[in-house]
């Protein structure tokens, strides 16, 4: 019989009620998407009903309060990326940012700079974009990765030169987690005169991010990855020297000319308050979450054998582990942990049936590839909920492995 709207069904077989749509279960996948802290939200429910002015409205007192509230997130962002609020532009997330930027900046300079580079490991957004500019004219060069992620920075300086108008490159991998050189990239950038364009989505808040002391020229980030709220991001816009983009939406001229359309003042605030939560506790809670992947990764390589980290060992972020279990495949194994968070990839990639293009690019074998779950652990991970990860996975790897063998008899 089929399901009604209220009651789903799934692939794995857990249903999801009108009562209670979310299973419980161990969420690991803080790099798909994080829990808006409970303190983002307190901050943003008074401008849903009662403060709910239009922050555009310059002739009474409702558009002065929503404006004011609107400047202080943006101010409260700007101050944990070294910026200062002139420079932050809003948006609606990343994926908005990263078009914003790539395609802005090698449209303002096409005539001079008709080239653009990135790397094959960027999110398909970045990746996308970059494709677009292709068909347009643009002439782009998709860049390969060394084996443990990060890039090959005697490769990218070969490859930039003084037609080059912009370079794409994460701060830190969605996927796998690696933290790349980027005041190196930076240098390389501006030797030859090219913006650094560096979507921060997935580092904001995790990693010490100052765009004067990086040399970044420009900057993607999204809330909903560092406990704001999902539909509000931001893009860095250096003015001094001044980065000249052209836009991508058309109407009133707000953000600067850069960015038309009205600004959903609860979001602007939650993306502000996210932003001062993770100034004051990013320390602390990165000692933290770095000890609980410790704590994941010993459990598992004490009870399993035939497992590899995929991605550079140092050089990543304190809550990423993607691990190639052998001879298991990740569809699979998900399949068998319903309760437990994971993910085989990117969210923007889930549906895909082929390995990720990230591990890919990597040069991994296609089994190995097939074979690797993505663990991301985050604030609200405690260390009884890592320990209970690490029984359920060993024992569904054990399972498969068996099951498996068996077959292959």
């Amino acid at each position: 019989m089929a399901q009604d709207a209220d009651n789903k069904a799934r692939p794995d077989g857990v249903q999801q009620d009108g009562a209670n749509r979310r299973a419980p279960g161990i969420y690991l996948d803080n790099q798909a998407t994080t829990p808006t802290d409970p303190r983002v939200v307190e901050a943003m429910l008074p401008f849903f009903t009662e403060r709910f002015g239009n922050p555009h409205s310059a002739g009474h007192a409702f558009g002065w309060d929503a404006e004011e509230a609107v400047e202080k997130g943006r101010g409260q962002l700007a101050a944990l990326i070294g910026a200062t609020g002139r420079e932050v532009i809003l948006t609606s997330g990343a994926t908005e940012s990263n078009n914003l930027a790539i395609k802005g900046a090698a449209r303002f300079h096409r005539q001079r700079r008709p080239h653009v580079v990135t790397l094959a490991t960027e999110h398909k957004c970045v990746l996308e974009s970059a494709r677009a500019l292709e068909r347009e004219g643009h002439r782009v060069d998709i860049l390969p990765v060394q084996p443990d992620g990060l890039v090959d920075l005697d490769l990218l300086a070969a490859t930039v030169s003084e037609e080059t108008a912009v370079v794409s490159i994460m701060a830190v991998n969605n996927e796998i987690g690696v933290i790349q050189p980027l005041a190196e990239i930076s240098a390389i950038c501006h030797d030859k005169g090219a913006y650094f364009h560096c979507d921060g989505a997935q580092a904001l808040g995790k990693i010490p991010l100052d765009v004067a002391a990086l040399g970044i020229d420009l900057m993607s980030i999204s809330g909903h990855k560092f406990y704001g709220p999902k539909g509000i991001g931001a893009l860095y816009v250096r003015r001094r020297p001044r980065v000249r983009l052209e836009p991508l939406i058309d109407g009133g001229g707000q953000e600067r000319g850069l960015r038309s359309g009205t600004l959903p003042t609860p979001l602007c605030v939650g993306l502000g308050a996210a932003a001062e939560i993770a100034a004051a506790e990013m320390a602390v809670e990165t000692a933290r979450i770095s000890a609980l992947k410790t704590r994941l990764l010993e459990g598992i390589t004490e009870r399993l054998s035939g497992v590899a980290l995929n991605g550079h060992a140092e050089l990543r972020v304190a809550g990423n582990l993607n691990l190639a279990f052998e001879g298991v495949d990740a569809e699979a194994l998900m399949r068998a942990l319903p309760r437990l968070a994971v993910s085989s990839g990117s969210a923007c990639t889930s549906t895909a049936v082929e390995p990720s293009y990230v591990l890919q690019a990597l040069g991994l074998e296609e089994a190995r590839a097939r074979g690797s779950i993505r663990s991301a652990i985050g604030r609200f991970n405690s260390e009884a909920e890592i320990d209970q990860a690490v029984e359920a996975l060993a024992g569904a790897v054990a399972r498969l492995r068996e099951e498996g063998s068996a077959a292959a008899q």
